[in-house]
């Protein structure tokens, strides 16, 4: 006996089918890769002011070229060392000569405190690369950061997450974020002045 032909499915609409559900998972899914720096920016300046002196020693230049080299102050420096420097930097534990003047102030909670008049002047390169850009802006953040985690637990016996608002304020104006970003330009080939 002659065995039966049974009829081939068509599998034309099963095609399209599965490119139907393949476009509505891409549209409707997120892939989350974005990068970001998480700050508040100051108010804008009031025009009529003029902007305050700042003298060479309160200034650390942290520059980046077009093929991501680090400079601090006109020396070639590298990522991994730059958390390190911008905190002795901005805290001058053995009030240095060649490091930040300091201001007495007198802030609630805290008292009578010496506050660096440091600034970090950040200038990248028009070519520097994205990732390079967030290495040492994070890098200038945690030296903040740290500085701020030092002092809660000096003064409040905890991190400066677990202080309370008016703890986390008063710290902030110890130690305030003290990071100047110029538009980037071609910098590479420059040399920049040093302290």
């Amino acid at each position: 006996m002659a065995g039966k032909k049974l009829p081939a499915l068509n599998s034309s609409s099963m095609s399209d089918i599965s490119f139907l559900l393949l476009t509505f998972f891409l549209m409707v899914s997120s892939i989350n890769t974005d990068q970001g720096i998480q700050r508040r920016l100051p108010p804008p300046a009031d025009p009529n002011q003029t902007p305050p002196e700042i003298h060479e020693r309160n200034t650390f230049r942290v520059l980046v070229d077009m093929n991501d080299r680090l400079m601090f102050n006109g020396e070639i420096g590298d990522i991994n060392l730059l958390r390190g420097r911008a905190k002795e930097f901005l805290s001058n534990p053995t009030n240095a000569a060649n490091l930040p003047e300091k201001e007495t102030k007198n802030i609630p909670l805290l008292g009578q405190v010496q506050v660096s008049k440091g600034i970090i002047s950040l200038q990248n390169d028009r070519g520097t690369s994205y990732d390079m850009y967030l290495k040492v802006q994070n890098e200038l953040t945690a030296a903040v950061n740290e500085l701020r985690d030092e002092m809660a637990k000096e003064k409040f016996s905890r991190k400066y997450v677990d202080c309370s608002n008016e703890q986390r304020d008063a710290i902030d104006k110890a130690i305030p974020v003290a990071i100047s970003e110029a538009e980037p330009k071609n910098i590479s080939g420059q040399k920049t002045g040093g302290n």
